[in-house]
């Protein structure tokens, strides 16, 4: 089936926003997976980097691919938007879909009626990934602090 010639229907809302939010899922695995394998690698470096610029290395190594990685979720959901045909005309995709899936939504600009379950659906991934990524984060403190054994 054609997403053109889909008619925005509850399923076909869920289906849409189902596959966009399971590509997202399996992109954040992806560099999730990509950071932790890094980061268990380094520190089974034998020393030359010292431990304070290894672990600042880390920490803005981590977060710089986070928010890249987060970046092409939300194009991913804008381009779900434009291949439904989910906003009016004209609308600047890339904002509307980061207001949706930071759920920011200053409310300046609405999906069209049929496709309405987007916004919460998109949103709800955004929450979910955002979370994971601070998960992440916050594990990599703390096993960088030597509260833990090093078992990535």
């Amino acid at each position: 089936m054609m997403l053109e010639t889909m008619d925005g229907s509850m399923v076909d809302q869920v289906i849409v926003g189902g596959g966009a939010s399971l590509a997202n899922l399996i992109v954040h695995a992806i560099l999730l997976g990509a950071i932790a394998w890094v980061v268990r690698r380094l520190r089974m470096s034998d020393g030359s980097i010292p431990s304070f610029l290894q672990y600042t290395l880390v920490i803005v190594a981590t977060g710089t691919l986070l928010v890249i990685g987060h970046f092409g979720e939300v194009v991913l959901w804008a381009y779900t938007y434009a291949a439904v045909g989910a906003t009016p005309p004209n609308t600047d995709l890339v904002y509307f879909a980061f207001g949706n899936y930071t759920t920011l939504g200053y409310g300046d600009v609405v999906p069209v009626p049929k496709w309405h379950l987007l916004g919460p659906m998109t949103a709800l991934n955004g929450v979910m990934l955002i979370g994971w990524s601070t998960a992440l984060i916050f594990e990599i403190l703390r096993r960088s602090s030597g509260s833990q054994p090093e078992s990535y």
